[in-house]
């Protein structure tokens, strides 16, 4: 597999090695059935029944402008299925947007499969909970969120304190949630104030992840959420991560075929994937695994 020097792709790398060694000779032999990119999701489904999907980065892409540049950058396109999946995985690190978008979907089936069979270690699942309804926020707690996680912005301007909202593109805050926005150029100012940070999980397709984790706060409590986020945890929480906060898909064909046409989260959460939490153990946050 190519290797990269970028902080982030050093987390998929990793939680790709980590399932390499947890599944072996299984995953090798695991392939690809369906690959379906959707205008706000994308979603894979693996030959053993299980499934994934990331986050579309349609304004990120681009390649998204004419056909032959397209089709430059998917030249598999229509042959991806029964295709290895480790190919997908050495395509993901190729530093096009597309196929890194198709790889973190196929991670996040591979680690639905391992976790159906095998323990967790340094972790506990817990399903049916949406990590942002249940956020505890201390009274004069210093928070700062990564993107636009507008249901949490909503809960954090009713609180009337302080915050911040980092994000890239100001045109997904309404008027009233500007005066709290960050431009990315400020982020070295803004995160290391921060006694919660909570990280939209598509800083793992735009190359900002790692980067933004080595500007938290020590002992800062560090959430990163969205479906894009439903990978083993290993990675995460050696970089101070304490919660991902994603998906599981319960019904890959389903899912799919909404994505398919068109379809948001709000389509198949409850109906065909559940939200899921990931906590790390004490011992995980300490670096014990």
């Amino acid at each position: 597999m190519e290797k990269s020097d970028t902080l982030h792709d050093a987390i998929l790398r990793e939680t790709t090695d980590r399932l390499h060694g947890l599944l072996g000779a299984e995953m090798e032999a695991i392939t690809v059935e369906r690959v379906v990119l959707g205008l706000f999701f994308t979603g894979v489904k693996l030959s053993n029944g299980h499934g994934g999907i990331c986050f579309t980065p349609i304004k990120s892409i681009p390649e998204a402008v004419c056909c032959p540049s397209s089709a430059k950058a998917m030249p598999d396109s229509g042959r991806m299925k029964g295709e290895k999946v480790t190919s997908l995985f050495d395509n993901m690190l190729a530093g096009n947007s597309l196929r890194k978008t198709i790889g973190i979907a196929a991670l996040n089936a591979l680690s639905s499969a391992y976790w159906a069979t095998q323990p967790k270690v340094g972790y506990e699942i817990r399903t049916g909970v949406d990590v942002l309804d249940n956020i505890d926020l201390p009274e004069d707690a210093n928070v700062a969120v990564v993107g636009a996680l507008i249901p949490f912005v909503k809960v954090l301007k009713k609180r009337g304190k302080p915050f911040s909202i980092l994000e890239l593109d100001p045109r997904t805050l309404k008027q009233d949630e500007m005066p709290y926005f960050v431009p990315p150029e400020k982020a070295a100012e803004k995160l290391p104030l921060a006694d919660l940070l909570v990280i939209t999980g598509t800083t793992l397709i735009n190359d900002t992840l790692a980067g933004l984790l080595q500007l938290k706060k020590p002992g800062a409590r560090i959430i990163v959420v969205g479906p894009t986020a439903s990978m083993l945890p290993d990675a995460f929480f050696k970089r101070g991560v304490s919660v991902l906060g994603g998906i599981t898909v319960t019904d890959p064909d389903r899912v799919l075929d909404v994505i398919s046409e068109g379809g948001s989260g709000y389509h198949f959460f409850g109906k065909g994937a559940e939200r899921t939490a990931i906590e790390a153990t004490p011992e995980a946050l300490r670096g014990g695994l």
